[in-house]
């Protein structure tokens, strides 16, 4: 099979004539990887996951996602699919997989799945989680998936920000790169929660999509706020302005985790909003 070059979006192409689908769960630890998509001469997720497949089947595989995390960014379950054109077990492809990924990537699920599934185009919503650590001293097991923070955090002035920023709106603000961003700059929010789990602060996020490095920059304007720097009510004033300024900084990648993609029903959804 000749693999095409790697593009930025893939169309909706069926398995090659006697070909099957898998679509596979991946779980991996960001830290060592310049982010999900191939690159020459440097690690990354997709890379390693086409060349152990390249090994383990013999075939040229390209591996599409669900969405491309960027360099130090973590995935709990990211989605991805691909094709072969002669099929295998699916428990089989598993296990031969996670023997030869490094150990910071782990396929978790792996199954055939229909011909037109698409990772990508048929996901209904992403979720996001955002550790900080808020403690004088930084927890050793926590120095790769979050930030550090001595200072308290107020949780509730970062919750009243949160609040105003749910819905469907214009977030380029918060997109690093606007001009980026295909299909304009209007994403929807379902919830966006800080919660304190000990010294560990979650700020969790669900939404239709995120315009490039939104995630981190929403993390990085509830931190500002936590920390006092920016009052809460200021918050629908930088959506509205719809233009990035200095005021709405990028938060560090270690803390981001692509938590769980949703492809049905949303969780905690109004009936009404479900995603079916």
């Amino acid at each position: 099979m000749t693999v095409p070059p790697h593009t930025g979006a893939t169309p909706r192409v069926r398995p090659p004539k006697g070909g099957r689908r898998y679509r596979l769960s991946i779980a991996y630890d960001g830290t060592d990887f310049f982010g999900w998509q191939a690159q020459p001469h440097k690690p990354t997720v997709q890379g390693a996951l086409e060349a152990a497949l390249k090994r383990l089947t013999g075939e040229g595989i390209r591996v599409h996602s669900c969405g491309r995390t960027d360099a130090g960014v973590h995935a709990r379950a990211q989605v991805a699919h691909f094709d072969l054109a002669r099929p295998r077990v699916a428990a089989k492809l598993q296990q031969g997989l996670n023997a030869l990924l490094p150990e910071s990537v782990r396929v978790s699920d792996l199954r055939r799945t229909r011909a037109d599934f698409h990772a990508r185009y048929d996901a209904q919503g992403k979720e996001y989680r955002y550790a900080i650590w808020n403690s004088p001293v930084m927890s050793p097991l926590h120095r790769h998936q979050a930030i550090h923070v001595r200072k308290p955090l107020d949780l509730a002035a970062m919750r009243r920000a949160a609040a105003m920023l749910i819905g469907r709106h214009d977030f380029a603000a918060f997109s690093a790169n606007p001009h980026r961003d295909i299909g304009g700059t209007v994403r929807t929010l379902w919830r966006l929660e800080v919660r304190r789990q000990g010294r560990l602060v979650v700020i969790s996020v669900l939404g239709d999509g995120f315009l490039y490095k939104m995630v981190r920059s929403l993390a990085g304007h509830l931190l500002r706020v936590g920390l006092g720097k920016v009052p809460a009510e200021e918050t629908p004033a930088l959506l509205s302005s719809r233009r990035r300024t200095a005021r709405v900084e990028t938060a560090p990648a270690r803390g981001l985790c692509l938590w769980k993609i949703h492809y049905r029903v949303i969780p905690g959804l109004p009936k009404d909003q479900c995603l079916c």
